[in-house]
């Protein structure tokens, strides 16, 4: 007895035609498939593909490339040896390295002066501008000067009294001197003697003339030094005291100016054979973020003692600061040119590189290939280093793209005309963003950019500090 019902029929002959048609075009599917995975792998000619789905031989070749190695492969289908790696060169260059020393500084002025008062009084006239550029000798403030002409005046007339009263004497001591035997040698003495107590009193007279006279000039304060005042603490018609812990205003000498500034104790020796024999060592001040050079001056003093909490040893630099650019209390980076480095072998400070057994380069050889080359590293100044030993001038070495190096693995460089090198690479191993200029062309090594290290000098004082 059949139990199937007519709806759902296991076995007719719509439904096995239907489940027919699903198993080959799940085979043709895989077929296809296969098919397009042995042709992009290059097993397969590109001739045996529709003309549609053929690909362009540069394409095949790419991808041939990308692959790795010698392998199997048609028309248009052979792999490559591998990709080249674009990467950023500069040129070994021979040159003068100078040498600096580093520290952190604090501007600090030669002389300043708050300005306060020597007498009791009323300020009667403020002659001087917040933020002025004063000269010595300039009336800054003036103080009520009449308390001062009536001591004065007192003085003056206790010494015109005590003068008269010593013309007297000396008179009378004549007088007796002359009487002879008349007059007793007694009165003779008392007369001298009041004519030398005349001659006291009237030093003592002169001189409260003279502390009058010098009250009245301390009633108008005069600038003792040359440079620029600072915020006025007091005004007008205010009454000041010699005794005030404030006083009106501060002057700060501003040209010239030093900065003080701190150096390892170690480079101590580097410093005293810089300074010998009475040489000039030239100092420079840069801004905080070690990106402006704001001053070019000369090393002034080098401290007596080493401080022994932080190990370093105090110096101070003088700086013209005819532009005023260095201000008191201003952090400063200070660099010291201690020696100069002549003819020595440059490059890059970023194209070194480092193994557990050697520090080593990649050189570019002319086949667009690079060779890892041991060299030995000398001193570094900022961007540049001295190599000593392993490389010779106008060698090609990679500053940036080295991560993705190997020996003997080709690689692409900036094209000429293009600034590849403008500052001999930013960082030890950076890559390269894309190995192409802005406007999308590729880079090649000739680039007068890539032929010369950046900032180096033949000859002078070597390369700028920046």
């Amino acid at each position: 007895m059949n139990t199937e019902s007519p709806e759902h029929p296991s076995s007719s002959p719509e439904h096995t035609k239907g489940s027919s048609g699903c198993v080959w075009l799940t085979l043709i599917l895989l077929l296809l498939g296969g098919a397009g995975f042995a042709w992009w792998r290059g097993y397969i000619p590109n001739t045996w593909l529709p003309e549609f789905a053929q690909r362009k031989p540069a394409e095949a070749s790419a991808d041939g490339q990308a692959s790795g190695g010698a392998g199997k492969g048609g028309k248009g289908g052979r792999r490559g040896e591998g990709r080249p790696v674009p990467v950023v060169v500069a040129k070994s260059h021979k040159g003068d390295l100078p040498i600096y020393l580093n520290g952190l500084g604090t501007v600090t002025a030669l002389n300043t002066v708050t300005i306060r008062t020597r007498v009791d009084g009323a300020i009667d006239k403020v002659n001087f501008t917040e933020g002025q550029h004063v000269t010595e000798g300039d009336i800054l403030v003036e103080i009520d000067p009449r308390p001062f002409e009536v001591q004065l005046k007192q003085a003056q007339g206790q010494l015109a009294k005590d003068q008269a009263s010593l013309t007297n004497a000396r008179t009378d001591l004549v007088r007796y001197q002359s009487a002879g035997n008349s007059v007793t040698k007694q009165a003779v003495d008392t007369a001298a003697a009041n004519v030398a107590q005349f001659e006291g009193a009237l030093k003592s007279d002169q001189a409260q003339v003279d502390n009058a006279q010098l009250q009245l000039t301390y009633s108008r304060i005069i600038a003792p030094i040359s440079g620029r005042i600072g915020l006025r603490l007091v005004d007008q018609g205010n009454i000041v005291h010699a005794s005030d812990a404030n006083g009106f205003a501060v002057i700060t000498q501003l040209t010239p100016i030093t900065v003080i500034f701190n150096l390892a104790e170690r480079l101590l020796p580097q410093i005293l054979k810089a300074e010998a024999g009475g040489k000039v060592v030239p100092a420079e001040a840069f801004d905080r973020e070690m990106k402006s050079k704001l001053a070019t001056g000369k090393l002034l003093a080098v401290d007596s003692s080493i401080d022994q909490t932080t190990a370093t040893i105090r110096c101070r630099a003088l700086f013209e600061n005819k532009d005023e650019v260095l201000f008191p209390n201003q952090f400063v980076n200070m660099r010291l040119l201690v020696d100069t480095q002549k003819d020595v072998m440059l490059v890059p400070l970023a194209a070194l590189q480092h193994s557990p057994k050697t520090d080593f380069l990649y050189i570019v050889k002319e086949d667009q290939t690079v060779e890892m080359r041991p060299v030995t590293a000398g001193t570094s100044e900022g961007e540049l280093l001295i190599i000593e030993k392993g490389i010779s001038a106008d060698e090609i070495v990679v500053v940036e793209g080295v991560d993705k190096l190997q020996p003997g693995m080709k690689v692409t460089m900036p094209q000429p005309g293009e600034d590849a090198l403008t500052k001999g690479g930013k960082s030890r191993g950076g890559k390269s963003k894309d190995g192409q200029s802005h406007d999308g062309k590729p880079r090649d090594p000739n680039a007068p950019g890539a032929t010369s290290i950046p900032g180096a000098k033949v000859s002078g004082t070597g390369p700028q500090a920046q």
